[in-house]
């Protein structure tokens, strides 16, 4: 069951580069928790271009938006340069799935994250979030609306 309103945001630490990490507690505003379920499928790709074109709002709001998947590093890098994401994907790669599962969004049985966004506060709660159907890309307006909602 994914984390809902209220909760506490799981604070954690993933590769988003050789050498580079990031942690969700020293973000500074609001984090964007972009989480789907692989690299190189339509539906991502897509889901990741929206978010890219709608940057440019979420950081005028102040928040930093994170991709977030089971794949590897290797992969997102090359995935984040050939679709040309302004953002960090962050390797949930090993042990593999430990975010996805502290969020409430692994599937074990697939070995997959759930397509879900969650909104996290600068008190590092979750504001908002939705778990959409893995073929279905939810969009940014609801995220975005939500990280307004915290301004």
């Amino acid at each position: 069951m994914a984390l809902e309103s209220g909760a506490a945001a799981p604070d954690f630490t993933l590769f988003a580069g050789p050498g580079e990490k990031v942690t969700l507690s020293e973000i500074d505003g609001p984090a964007v928790l972009i989480f789907y379920p692989a690299d190189w499928s339509p539906v991502c790709g897509d889901e990741l271009t929206v978010f890219t074109a709608a940057n440019k709002l979420f950081q005028a709001r102040g928040a930093q938006l994170l991709g977030i998947s089971v794949d590897g590093l290797w992969s997102h890098q090359a995935f984040r340069a050939e679709r040309r994401l302004d953002f960090p994907l962050l390797a949930d790669f090993h042990p593999k799935g430990e975010v996805a599962q502290a969020y409430g969004v692994y599937r074990p049985n697939d070995g997959i994250c759930e397509r879900a966004l969650f909104v996290i506060d600068r008190d590092r709660h979750v504001a908002w979030s939705e778990v959409s159907p893995i073929g279905v890309s939810p969009g940014a307006d609801g995220a975005l609306r939500a990280v307004e909602a915290l301004s």
